[in-house]
């Protein structure tokens, strides 16, 4: 229908069809893809449904319910829809053209590889050329290699890490690799190095092992960024060579809980670390904690955490958190040298004294040097190492790190 121009009915309109899923429906969302006077955003969704077409989310694209497994034959699909791509590969918008890409690689269209690397070479886009190097890389084009090595030498990080992504024991030799992953870490931002990281990580261990060895000895010697410290533990582990893993974990003997993480102290994604906190359902941290007027008031607010705490000590408060106390959040027994308890909320600490709340009306100052033990009570914060991942921990402490006033 033309009359309706509502996102949302649109929206809707795309993925009853895609639920439906028959033959009439794959055309009229085809026929929709097809027209000009649709905005570029919903022009993508077609795009986009039709490459799922064959196997469908298990969730809807809509509203997130579970519909369960879909499979329908993708020799049927691609026959209906392979008319129409070089139609679609002239569009000039970015997203569209993303969709495409995808498309193309979802329903394993490569007759249209040529005009997709064209399109590489002529976009200015970053994240166009980024979309269309893994589906290039997926689709089994013939000259993959050098656009993989153009992709490296792009101007945009986005490009150049998306790129190191695609390295793989295929096109990359034993002889190659050294010289590659040099010009990362003389060269590369922190982010590609990451990634190459991941990338050796993935290689046979017959290519890795030298240089995997050679990051561990800069790591000790603190030529390397700390901000790679959890990429290079990743890679040594997925190596499996057990020599490069006793050699790692020699850097760290006696670990304790707090050694165990030193590798999420740096090198995190802030905005990722903030998505985290809004919005990750195993942690809930916006459920007990405040940044600004939102979140909960059961935890201390984190507005200005950063003036508060350093790294490490956030550190300790994700996987430790009952051994600091935040004031006015806990409770702490106190077993003084005169035989005396004192229980009661912890209201201020400093090195000299604590100030505890207990019944009384007015709290209680208690010098340092009066205190022969000192319990607090178990935090109702769950420790967050059993609940994330240390890339999202240290994305986390990432976030924390720059809540300054």
């Amino acid at each position: 229908e033309t009359h309706f121009t509502s996102e949302v009915i649109l929206r809707r309109a795309i993925n009853a069809a895609l639920r439906v899923g028959g033959d009439k429906e794959l055309q009229l969302v085809i026929d929709f893809a097809r027209r000009t006077d649709i905005k570029d955003d919903i022009k993508a969704e077609a795009l986009a449904a039709l490459g799922t077409w064959t196997n469908p989310s298990y969730t809807d694209r809509v509203d997130g319910r579970y519909r369960g497994k879909i499979e329908r034959d993708p020799a049927t699909v691609k026959a209906k829809v392979l008319p129409f791509i070089a139609g679609f590969l002239k569009e000039k918008n970015p997203e569209t053209l993303i969709a495409v890409a995808g498309l193309l690689a979802d329903l394993k269209i490569s007759e249209n590889n040529a005009d997709l690397a064209k399109i590489y070479d002529e976009t200015t886009e970053p994240k166009v050329k980024a979309a269309i190097l893994p589906a290039l890389n997926q689709l089994g084009y013939g000259q993959i290699d050098a656009i993989i090595k153009k992709g490296m030498e792009d101007k945009d990080e986005s490009v150049r890490t998306v790129s190191l992504g695609l390295l793989n024991n295929n096109n990359v030799t034993k002889e190659s690799l050294p010289v590659i992953v040099n010009s990362i870490f003389t060269k590369g931002t922190t982010r590609e190095q990451q990634k190459m990281l991941e990338v050796l990580g993935k290689m046979e261990a017959d290519k890795t092992q030298v240089i995997l060895g050679g990051l561990i000895d800069q790591l000790k010697n603190k030529q390397l960024s700390p901000n790679l410290s959890l990429e290079l533990k990743e890679a040594v582990d997925a190596s499996g060579i057990a020599s490069l893993k006793e050699k790692m974990a020699a850097l760290k003997p006696n670990a304790s809980a707090l050694d165990e993480y030193a590798e999420t102290l740096f090198g995190g994604n802030r905005f990722a670390g903030r998505n985290i906190f809004l919005n990750n359902s195993t942690a809930q941290c916006v459920r007990c904690h405040a940044i600004g007027n939102s979140g909960g008031a059961v935890g201390p607010s984190l507005t200005h955490i950063a003036d508060v705490l350093t790294r490490e000590q956030l550190l300790q408060a994700l996987v430790e958190p009952s051994v600091r106390i935040a004031p006015g959040f806990g409770m702490v027994t106190l077993t003084l040298k005169d035989g005396q308890t004192v229980n009661g909320t912890l209201a201020k600490e400093t090195a000299e004294e604590l100030t505890i709340n207990t019944s009384d009306a007015e709290p209680l100052v208690i010098p340092v040097a009066r205190i022969a033990k000192r319990e607090n009570m178990p935090s109702g914060m769950p420790p967050m190492g059993s609940l994330l991942s240390k890339r999202e921990i240290r994305d986390v402490i990432e976030f924390l790190a720059n809540l300054k006033k």
